[in-house]
């Protein structure tokens, strides 16, 4: 009980923070690792003492937070971001709150039973390496000396980013400024047009300018970018540079008229709003050629995972009776009759979405088919690439499109339409993430020679009771920001919810710019010609404010750093070091998204800021170099010299 009490907390813990931070800078972080880590802290205290397969309970539990809220903020979201004529499907969260709940708790649980069918032919028959699983399997065997020393690094951290977030929150005791942004104007410039014969045919007078931001004095943001390493962070604020300092000033020059035409003399504003309506939609065409890409190139694992699951899942179930205790499952006829059971409420909801009866059943139908399929996919390549890396937005987006297509079959346009389109895409997404998370710790258990009913079992729990869980920190987050326009807006942009709702909208509400979805594609189809190393990750810098991408390639950088300085140590040195960084970077990462929506929940209460002070206004941008300081400090000096 005390493990599964664990483990449901730290759920709740890592649910709450991969909530902000995946609505924040579009990524989330596994759980899986730290779970294990603080498992094994605790469970030396001589009063919560435990062994190891307690500790694979714990983590099992607490990986679920993660998988859930990923599946809830790349979708639930968009339901809230869709607007078809003036009308949105939902003006709020809060008010949507049991129909946001269901999904998880449907998604969650169908994601769970799907994948307790190909257990044993993904965990056992199947060759795959799962580099997480392992990696798991081995934290937890690593003993007394890996052990000891990893809570004060990573509760630590967690406690000094959660200060820096105090210290640069507006509600909390703001000292430092977030981020400072400007507009730097282009000089006037008077350019003669003229035909095809060369004949001038008007003068234009041009202006325009650089929409500017410094990155952002976010620890989570600098911690992912320090876990990503300099590589990736270097792909994603290409992005940005391609959106901010490229388009923008492009667009903004060759429309010199536009901010009056859009009632502002201000042209910032002017370089906002084009960044949002027409920079957004062509990252989104560039996300769908990355996603389409990335599939692409798993061709050969996905034929295979088709071909050799569903064989190996028949076998395996006719052998159920002769198996090991460590090989037994939940029995088959259960998650099929609790599968077929979970078919009604989600029948249900898309009958409130579509009001018809058939539209209902389509949408069950496709959702239960593309959801198995799409989670026995995403189940293989965890054990590829791990669940880290398992493409849940380009399996989702399957989903969506398969969905969408099959409703302007049937004639369902509209809010309707769309509201029945998110809902599939919804599920599916919560299914294929919660499956892609438990089949990797079924097969850390599988590896430490745990029971795997009983990780169902606690599975489904956590399952269960985080549903009615995750959607408080998000709708509290969306509450406390709606000044920056909620989730959607500049703090929260939500990036793969704005992709599903773009996504939805124009295909079946008819008011896709295909366009701009268009020149999105030819410039991914650039990218991949070219040899772009990630045309997805390209495509999400444009999506992202400029201040999150640059604050994930400062992580990056203070990353690089540190590897120049432990290229200098040994082996076994560098390994250290390599450790101790990711642990201080995953509870920079906690702690600020823990503070954080603390200081929204204190602030839902009635009181607008822990304190204010006189010199902020003044003096914030020049002391918010102290944090960043401090961050580098943390990241580099802390590994490099710790014993």
């Amino acid at each position: 009980m005390k493990a599964v009490s664990l483990g449901i907390f730290l759920a709740f813990v890592f649910g709450s923070a991969n909530a902000y931070l995946g609505m924040k800078a579009g990524q989330t972080v596994a759980a899986t690792i730290p779970a294990a880590v603080i498992a094994m802290a605790l469970f030396r205290i001589p009063a919560f003492r435990g062994g190891i397969l307690e500790q694979n309970i714990t983590r099992t539990a607490a990986s679920v937070g993660e998988a859930l809220v990923a599946g809830a903020i790349f979708t639930i979201p968009a339901f809230m971001m869709v607007d078809i004529g003036g009308q949105r499907l939902w003006t709020d969260l809060r008010s949507h709150y049991w129909e946001a709940t269901l999904i998880l708790l449907v998604g969650g649980l169908i994601g769970v039973f799907f994948i307790i069918l190909l257990r044993r032919p993904l965990c056992v028959d199947a060759p795959l390496p799962w580099p997480e699983s392992v990696a798991s399997y081995e934290i937890v065997k690593a003993g007394e000396a890996s052990a000891s020393k990893a809570p004060r690094y990573i509760f630590g951290a967690l406690g000094f980013g959660g200060l820096i977030e105090i210290l640069t929150d507006d509600k909390g005791a703001q000292i430092f400024r977030e981020y400072i942004d400007g507009f730097l104007k282009f000089p006037r410039s008077v350019i003669q047009h003229f035909d095809i014969e060369k004949k001038p045919i008007g003068d234009v007078t041009h202006f325009g300018g650089v929409p500017w931001s410094t990155p952002s004095l976010s620890p989570a943001l600098m911690g992912i970018g320090y876990i990503i390493g300099p590589e990736l962070s270097s792909i994603n604020v290409s992005g940005g540079i391609i959106a901010w300092w490229i388009l923008i000033p492009l667009l903004l020059f060759f429309d010199p008229d536009l901010p009056r035409r859009i009632g502002t003399n201000d042209p910032a504003v002017a370089a906002n709003t084009v960044w949002f309506n027409v920079v957004r939609p062509i990252a989104v065409g560039t996300m769908l050629v990355g996603a389409a890409s990335t599939m692409y190139s798993m061709r050969e694992s996905l034929w295979t995972s088709l071909r050799g699951i569903f064989t190996a899942s028949a076998a395996a179930a006719h052998e159920g009776k002769t198996l090991d205790p460590t090989e037994r499952d939940i029995p088959p006829r259960w998650v099929v009759l609790s599968t077929a059971a979970l078919l009604i409420p989600i029948t249900a909801i898309y009958y409130y979405y579509t009001h018809g009866i058939v539209s209902a059943i389509v949408a069950a139908v496709v959702m239960s088919v593309t959801g198995f399929l799409l989670s026995a996919i995403g189940g293989y390549l965890v054990g590829l690439v791990g669940s880290s890396n398992q493409p849940l937005s380009g399996l989702t987006l399957a989903a969506l499109i398969i969905a969408a297509l099959v409703m302007l079959t049937i004639g369902v346009t509209g809010l309707s339409g769309v509201a029945a389109v998110l809902g599939v895409a919804a599920v599916v997404c919560v299914a294929c993430s919660v499956s892609g998370s438990l089949i990797q710790d079924l097969k850390a258990g599988h590896l430490l020679g745990g029971t795997p009913w009983k990780m169902e079992v606690v599975e489904i729990i956590s399952v269960i009771l985080l549903a009615f869980f995750l959607m408080g920190p998000i709708i509290a987050l969306h509450q406390a920001n709606l000044d920056s326009g909620g989730i959607g807006g500049r703090a929260l942009p939500a990036p793969q919810a704005g992709l599903m709702a773009q996504l939805a909208k124009g295909i079946v509400g008819g008011q896709m710019a295909w366009g701009l979805l268009g020149i999105g594609a030819a410039f991914g189809i650039a990218l991949l010609l070219c040899g772009a190393r990630s045309p997805m990750l390209i495509a999400v810098g444009m999506y992202l404010p400029f201040s999150t991408s640059s604050a994930i390639f400062i992580g990056g950088l203070i990353k690089w750093v540190l590897n120049r300085i432990s290229d200098r140590r040994s082996a076994e040195q560098k390994l250290l070091i390599e450790e101790r960084g990711t642990l201080l970077a995953s509870g920079l990462i906690a702690g600020e998204a823990i503070v954080g929506i603390l200081l929204a929940v204190v602030f839902l209460t009635g009181i607008p800021a822990i304190a204010t002070f006189s010199f902020y206004p003044a003096w914030g941008g020049w002391l918010s170099l102290i944090g960043f300081a401090a961050i580098a400090y943390v990241l580099i000096r802390i590994p490099a010299t710790a014993e």
